[in-house]
C-alpha cells in the first residue's frame, strides 16, 4: 500500500457516518396550493411502526439505492406522487434519531399533482395535510430535552478501558421540538427537519 493507491482508492468517496448500520431517507416536500407554498406531511396508517405520528415521505435505504432514490422512490409509494413530478431541489442536512439510525434528508418540488386527488398508500398512510410555508416562517417551535444515560451490556469490556466500571460516560442531552397546527402536533425528528430546514431560508432571506 503507497499513497497512490490510498488517494485512487478513495478518490470518489462520499462521507458518510461510521455507525451507518441502518440508513433512511425522507423527502420534505413542498407543494403549491392557491399560489402559496406547502410542506406536505403524513399521518402514518395504524397498521405500521410508529402509528399515528406525523412524518414526511421516507424509508430505508435499499441495498445498493442512493439516499436521493430511496427518497424518490418512498415518496410515489407512499403518497402516490409520480418520480417524475419530483422535482429534488437539494439534499438538507444529515440528522440522527433517537435511536441510532441515520436520516439523510431531500427537499423536493412538487410539480403537476393536484394535492386534493394525491393517490396515497392507505396501508401506510391515513391521511396527508398541508401547512403553509409562512406558518413555520411566523411560528418557532417548542423545544424540549430527554436525557440519555448511557448503560453498558453485561459483557462489555470495563477491564479495556481507564477507570474500569467507574469511567465517567456522558450523558446526552437531546433536543425535541414541537409545533402546533391546527389539531397536528408536529414533533420530533419530522420537527428537527422542518425546523432546520426552515432556518436555512430565513438566513438566506436575511442574507439577501
Amino acid at each position: 500500500m503507497n499513497i497512490k493507491k490510498i488517494k485512487e482508492r478513495l478518490k470518489n468517496n462520499i462521507p458518510k457516518p461510521i455507525d451507518e448500520e441502518i440508513s433512511f431517507s425522507i423527502l420534505v416536500p413542498i407543494i403549491e396550493i392557491n399560489n402559496e407554498l406547502n410542506l406536505i406531511y403524513e399521518v402514518r396508517s395504524k397498521n405500521i411502526r410508529q402509528p399515528g405520528e406525523i412524518s414526511f415521505p421516507g424509508g430505508k435505504i435499499e441495498a445498493n439505492e442512493l439516499p436521493k432514490e430511496a427518497a424518490i422512490r418512498e415518496t410515489w409509494e407512499e403518497i402516490g406522487v409520480s418520480k417524475d413530478n419530483i422535482d429534488i431541489i437539494t439534499e438538507l442536512d444529515y440528522a440522527s434519531s433517537k435511536s441510532g439510525s441515520f436520516v439523510y434528508s431531500f427537499l423536493g418540488h412538487i410539480k403537476n399533482e393536484d394535492y386534493y386527488k394525491m393517490d396515497f398508500n392507505k396501508d401506510e398512510v391515513s391521511e396527508l395535510f398541508f401547512v403553509p410555508l409562512s406558518f413555520f416562517m411566523e411560528n418557532e417551535p417548542e423545544k424540549y430535552y430527554i436525557n440519555y444515560r448511557p448503560e453498558a451490556d453485561d459483557d462489555f469490556p470495563h477491564h479495556m478501558i481507564n477507570n474500569g466500571e467507574n469511567y465517567n460516560w456522558e450523558n446526552i442531552k437531546y433536543p425535541v421540538y414541537f409545533y402546533k397546527y391546527n389539531d397536528y402536533i408536529i414533533w420530533g425528528l419530522t420537527a428537527k427537519i422542518t425546523y432546520s430546514f426552515i432556518n436555512k431560508i430565513k438566513n438566506t432571506e436575511i442574507m439577501s
